[in-house]
């Protein structure tokens, strides 16, 4: 076993020079590998976003101001340079100078419902995708799995934007393009969490993973920033560079990322019976050496008694069985809810924004797309923050649920008063990114993590890519439902979209309910049980 671990040393790790100690070496790899599982997966956000820059570009009839004209005029507000298109009474030529003609056969009257069509036929793919990626990355070297995964991406992402160059109008193409991009996707989410999975204790599990999560959010910026900076050059730039980058983080994930301690000669977690760790700074300092007796909490395990046979640890949950783990179920219904709100924004708030007025005015299709970052910066905020209070509370659903009830109220207040000024349309969408993001990063990381090793799997570490596909994969069907929707009921108007995000927050808050009543019960009892014993001892 030990033999067969070393020979998938990644073939970039063979010509670095050896790393010294175990503790230095651990603390190495450890940072390692979140840092490239970081990089891993932002890049997969990254090339999800070039769709959601380009509608505006494909779609674009003329019909939005038929009846009057458009000039340009710039703001600096830092760190933005704003183009505001103006109204101005002027003739059909002005107007044609304008906006473009869009790109067939997206620019007729039926082009949103259209790209709607599009979007959900790469989100379904990637749903029904996503429960065969956790059943394979519970039982295949996660290494060449992850890494095929993004270069596949980046092969599919690339010929969206060819279209461009090959003058490609027929939509089945557009269609089999993202079906076959969103199967290969759907190998990213379950192989990055269990990869992190595999290397962390159990200290600071949400912070950690909150914090760790962020990539969603970075990477939905990095995707917009690069594909609204060459959208000027012609929209299929927009989708290249994405996908080219994330073949190049393939390369890099299949050259350095180590999967499992195991194959540098570290002891994973799951391999010896397990106690609590001795103390915080052993479980700080990382994993222990192969072979050692020392006992170790792993990242993803909460009191977990591992049977004395190692081939127990080392077989893999049934896709029918992990359905029902407790919580599981509950919590993948919740996440539909949640990732439909979370992705109607991903793939529609540039659109949104750039078909609203601010203050009287519009914003160019690349301001538009630039603003639209200020959600994904406040998910970065409210990921942080679920992961971090969760900790505290250790209170998952308790947590998670109130951000996804004070998502209700901003929702309503970014469709209020969005349109009032422009700094108070960043203020609101950085606000309702904040609650939206952060009991999807929460569900996603660390209460699919608790789930993936939940004490009835008696220590299984087989179950975590499964586990977490069926979360993610559920939430994902949520994930294209929403911007499917979207598409059809945004030609009667936006607030109708507003309704359907309000209404699905509240429900996904709802589902989870039960869930927080059985924590706020256990923490009160917990509580009472610590003023006996402290009047005991007084």
């Amino acid at each position: 076993m030990a033999n067969e671990m070393f020979g998938r040393v990644p073939p970039g790790l063979r010509i670095l020079p050896t790393i010294g100690s175990m503790e230095s070496g651990t603390r190495i790899y450890r940072f390692s590998v979140l840092l490239l599982t970081f990089f891993a997966y932002a890049l997969f956000h990254a090339s999800r976003k070039p769709p959601s820059i380009v509608k505006n570009v494909l779609s674009s009839d003329g019909s939005l101001d038929s009846h009057m004209g458009l000039t340009t005029r710039s703001t600096a507000i830092w760190p933005l340079n704003i183009v505001y298109l103006r109204r101005v009474q002027s003739n059909f030529t002005e107007i044609e100078a304008t906006l473009s003609s869009g790109w067939a056969p997206f620019n007729g009257d039926s082009g949103t419902a259209l790209l709607a069509d599009v979007d959900v036929a790469f989100l379904v793919s990637y749903s029904i995708g996503m429960y065969f990626a956790g059943h394979l990355g519970d039982r295949i070297d996660l290494r060449w799995f992850l890494s095929g995964g993004m270069v596949g991406s980046g092969i599919f992402v690339s010929l969206f934007g060819l279209a461009y160059w090959w003058n490609v109008h027929w939509i089945g193409y557009f269609f089999m393009v993202q079906i076959l991009g969103g199967f290969i996707q759907a190998s990213g989410w379950p192989s990055v969490v269990t990869i992190v999975g595999n290397w962390f204790g159990k200290s600071k599990r949400g912070l950690i993973m909150g914090v760790w999560n962020s990539h969603t959010s970075i990477g939905n910026i990095w995707g917009t920033l690069m594909a609204s900076a060459v959208l000027k050059y012609g929209w299929g730039w927009s989708f290249l560079i994405p996908g080219f980058a994330i073949i190049g983080g393939g390369i890099v994930m299949f050259l350095f990322l180590v999967v499992d301690p195991k194959i540098v000669g570290l002891a994973s977690p799951y391999d010896t019976k397990q106690g609590h760790a001795s103390n915080e700074e052993d479980e700080e300092n990382g994993l222990l050496q192969m072979g050692s007796k020392d006992h170790q909490v792993p990242l993803l395990t909460e009191d977990m008694k591992l049977e004395d046979s190692e081939e127990d640890c080392e077989t893999a949950v049934a896709f029918l069985e992990a359905w029902t783990i407790p919580g599981v179920a509950r919590f993948a219904i919740c996440l539909f809810f949640t990732k439909l709100v979370a992705y109607t924004f991903l793939y529609w708030l540039p659109f949104y924004i750039k078909h609203t007025e601010i203050n009287g005015e519009y914003l160019s299709d690349s301001t538009s797309g630039n603003l639209s970052t200020v959600f994904d910066v406040g998910g970065t905020l409210g990921g942080i923050m679920a992961g971090y209070m969760s900790d505290k509370l250790n209170a998952r659903a308790t947590v998670a649920a109130s951000f996804t009830y004070a998502a209700v109220p901003m929702l309503l207040l970014y469709r209020m008063y969005g349109g009032a000024a422009y700094w108070l349309n960043a203020l609101l969408l950085f606000l309702t990114g904040l609650c939206v993001n952060g009991p999807y990063a929460l569900i996603t990381t660390a209460v699919a993590a608790d789930l993936g090793t939940h004490n009835s799997l008696k220590g299984s570490s087989k179950a975590l890519a499964t586990v977490t596909a069926i979360i993610d994969g559920t939430g994902s069907i949520g994930a294209a439902l929403g911007p499917f929707v979207t598409g059809y009921i945004s030609k009667s108007g936006w607030n109708s979209v507003f309704i359907m995000l309000i209404v699905s927050a509240t429900i996904s808050g709802l589902l989870i309910t039960g869930l927080v009543i059985e924590e706020l019960k256990e923490l009160f009892s917990q509580w009472r049980l610590s003023i006996l014993w402290h009047k005991e001892l007084s």
